[in-house]
């Protein structure tokens, strides 16, 4: 399984030549350095939530025409989907098999954000070995404890670097490769990730340093 990052949150997942996409929201479309045309053959796009920076009408309604693929999401996203005319199924707990990948879906809480009322947001075991909780780090997450990739927050508004390890130390997972990045600037990422580095070496973690367009890990 290929993993390439295209800025922030917004991930392709690649087995057999087939590809799904996650979250393409507007922290990474917002430069033009990631356009729409990238994802042309993209076979399922799943939008874990409602926020800006993991979904965006126009960003998806131009991903869709391009490569025709089918969306994936929660009943709060599917309602702007259907105001937009856009064709979508439900996956929001249980599982679903597309091509290749088998999509372990469970409801999941975002961390608290100041003055903002939390959204719907949905999280994905993928294929048995790869966490995707989106922006939560809930406590029920950890019963996925030993799992091969989590894909971590490393930095946001909502969360401090101290939550973050605590909630990856007690995961222990394998590997983990880091999202949610996308305002930083290249220096700072630089240092930061260099910092978890140095933290998870010492678990025993390998943390994947992936921040620029299309870098990618195979697992």
């Amino acid at each position: 399984m290929k993993i390439s990052k295209y800025l922030h949150s917004c991930l392709v997942f690649e087995l057999d030549g087939y590809k799904i996409l996650f979250d393409p929201g507007d922290f990474s479309f917002i430069e033009g350095l990631v356009t729409p045309q990238m994802f042309a053959d993209v076979n399922v796009i799943v939008i874990t939530h409602i926020h800006p920076d993991h979904f965006v009408i126009d960003i998806l309604q131009k991903i869709v025409n391009i490569s025709g693929a089918h969306v994936v999401t929660n009943s709060q996203v599917g309602e702007q989907l259907e105001k937009a005319g856009i064709k979508y199924s439900i996956l929001e707990e249980g599982t679903e098999h597309f091509g290749p990948f088998k999509l372990k879906a469970f409801p999941v809480k975002h961390a608290l954000i100041m003055d903002n009322p939390l959204p719907q947001m949905t999280g994905f075991l993928i294929n048995d070995k790869v966490l995707h909780p989106a922006d939560s780090m809930v406590d029920k997450l950890l019963k996925f404890k030993d799992i091969e990739l989590l894909i971590m927050v490393t930095m946001a508004p909502f969360a401090s670097e101290v939550m973050i390890t605590a909630f990856a130390d007690a995961l222990k997972p394998r590997q983990i490769l880091p999202v949610h990045d996308g305002y930083a600037k290249t220096f700072f990422i630089q240092k930061r990730y260099a910092a978890y580095v140095k933290h998870f070496d010492k678990l025993g973690i390998k943390f994947h340093q992936v921040y620029q367009i299309g870098d990618s890990i195979t697992i």
